[in-house]
């Protein structure tokens, strides 16, 4: 049975929501400073089933509307809300919601273990990437090979078929795969297919 619903609540957390992205929007690069609060408000809409009050038939409707670009990035700030339970807020805002993202990963995988301290004090001295390095090769026990960033346009239509094609490679594949690595194995499977055009079989 679903929860009953809290109305006087939900209005206000889903205002809270509309808040923050509104704020997010017009301040661009500043949106990292709200990312906690965005987080805490969506597990609880979830957990609530506030997303009924907009006559919304799941919570995946309900991030696709307010989340139109990537639902990843909302499912990411849940996590961190969910598995950053022990480190002070204030640290988490200064160290950003990408970094966060990632000690969010090694608080799941360590659970009582996790070392807080430690990991936070990695992710205020390293940079981005290189901390993104270091939490894999914790993870994985393995060394990351080199890599590089490469950059191609999408018309806004062409979007929704591209971020769909890769959530649906990372559900198969589980969801602890890269998002190139999700590419990498689509591109696979279409050479593959077309390997197998050009032999005829």
């Amino acid at each position: 049975m679903p929860p009953e619903l809290n109305v006087k609540r939900a209005v206000f957390v889903l205002g809270k929501i509309d808040e923050i992205l509104a704020w997010e929007k017009e301040r661009g690069r500043e949106q990292d400073m709200r990312f906690v609060d965005l987080g805490r408000c969506l597990c609880e809409v979830r957990a609530g089933q506030y997303w009924r009050l907009d006559k919304m038939k799941s919570f995946d409707d309900f991030l696709e509307k307010r989340f139109p670009d990537s639902r990843r990035k909302a499912y990411y700030l849940m996590a961190i809300h969910e598995n950053l339970t022990r480190v002070p807020k204030q640290q988490l805002r200064e160290i950003g919601w990408t970094k966060a993202t990632e000690l969010a990963k090694v608080a799941r995988r360590e659970g009582e273990r996790f070392e807080s301290a430690t990991w936070v004090h990695r992710a205020q001295v390293l940079p981005k990437e290189d901390f993104k390095r270091e939490v894999e090769r914790h993870l994985t026990g393995k060394e990351t090979e080199a890599w590089e960033i490469i950059y191609f346009k999408l018309y806004k239509s062409q979007l929704p078929v591209v971020e769909r094609a890769i959530e649906t490679a990372g559900s198969m594949l589980g969801t602890d795969k890269s998002r190139g690595y999700c590419l990498e194995m689509i591109c696979a499977d279409f050479l593959a297919g077309a390997n197998i055009r050009e032999d005829g079989s």
